[in-house]
């Protein structure tokens, strides 16, 4: 849905846009627009988010890895409206 997003997680994770256009950012560059046929790699234990712009729809495909040593899912802090808003208009 419009201006869906994660909290800020750690795991290695793969993210393939479906349809629409979505955000992602690691911590330091700016946020990235992300549209149909990109495909998103966060390394193991490189902190991100992602989400949808906040006017439009997005489907898509996050795989997560996990092993001994990572949690299939560990979230981090909350993303803030102010990180989150400094998205380029989509």
């Amino acid at each position: 849905m419009p201006g869906a997003r994660t909290h800020w997680h750690p795991l290695s994770q793969t993210v393939f846009v479906a349809e629409g256009v979505g955000l992602c950012q690691r911590p330091g560059p700016p946020v990235e627009v992300i549209r149909p046929g990109d495909r998103v790699l966060f390394e193991t234990d490189q902190e991100h988010w992602h989400g949808v712009a906040p006017s439009r729809l997005t489907v898509h495909l996050a795989i997560n890895e996990g092993d001994q040593d990572h949690a299939v899912m560990h979230w981090l802090a909350p993303l803030t409206n102010t990180e989150y808003t400094a998205a380029p208009a989509d």
